[in-house]
């Protein structure tokens, strides 16, 4: 009996303790909590639209339209389009954008637009125009090369949308990188191979391209030569350079 005694009065201390140590912490931690939560809200709330209707016209000539109140929601309910440390947009959408707004592939074209949207806002629109344009045109560029390679497909038509993702944060890395990106060094040998390495992407494709008649073969090789042509333009230092090889290396894989 007296055991029992005892450890009763040891487990009635121990919850006394227990719910002193919440009483002390809670007030704080709910503060904290609701602090955040309303700098949160105060921080969405300059992207709010008071527009029955918001059209979000693009540099690729698309549209993406929505009522005020649904655009308003996704603000809400993707706050990553709004983080002050840009993600790659690539990480965003496996980790936020795969819900039942952006699950389709359509749905996945729309979240990079948005994303490019937000971020854009924060790169500033005017102050990197002349890159943002150069970067679409590299992209959309090396994304019409591998279309034509494999005679088209869904991926690609789908890809021109995610490129403007692609290129805005790419703008990002820009601007926190700009003393890098301001380095004098002569690219010419490592954009040569860059580009040889094209065209002899073009060559070995066409070499098992077993339906195409000789014709064929020599129209197809001059439009992709002329896109490679275009890329060596376009890609005048090492940004560009590392960018492309980037973009490339990441979306297109052969083998």
């Amino acid at each position: 009996m007296k055991n029992i005694i005892i450890a009763l009065l040891i487990l009635s201390f121990v919850n006394c303790t227990k719910q002193k140590n919440i009483k002390d912490k809670a007030p704080t931690e709910i503060q904290q909590n609701s602090t955040s939560d309303k700098d949160k809200a105060n921080r969405n709330s300059k992207y709010y639209t008071t527009l029955n209707t918001i059209v979000i016209a693009t540099e690729i000539g698309d549209t993406l339209q929505f009522k005020g109140k649904d655009f308003n929601t996704i603000i809400d309910n993707h706050s990553e389009f709004l983080f002050e440390i840009p993600e790659n947009p690539d990480y965003l959408y496996r980790e936020f954008g795969n819900s039942l707004n952006f699950g389709s592939e359509k749905g996945k074209d729309e979240y990079y637009i948005l994303y490019a949207y937000f971020v854009k806002q924060k790169n500033g629109i005017e102050k990197y125009s002349e890159q943002r344009k150069k970067l679409i045109d590299i992209y959309s560029n090396i994304n019409t090369l591998f279309s034509d390679i494999q005679y088209g497909g869904t991926y690609f038509g789908h890809q021109q949308s995610r490129i403007l993702g692609y290129a805005e944060y790419s703008i990002y890395l820009y601007s926190k990188k700009n003393d890098e990106n301001q380095k004098t060094y002569d690219i010419s040998k490592q954009k040569a191979l860059y580009i040889k390495s094209l065209r002899q992407i073009i060559d070995d494709e066409i070499k098992i391209d077993h339906q195409a008649t000789d014709q064929q073969k020599a129209d197809r090789s001059k439009k992709m030569n002329t896109l490679i042509d275009k890329l060596n333009e376009q890609i005048t230092n090492s940004f560009y350079l590392q960018r492309a090889q980037a973009f490339h290396y990441g979306n297109y894989e052969y083998y």
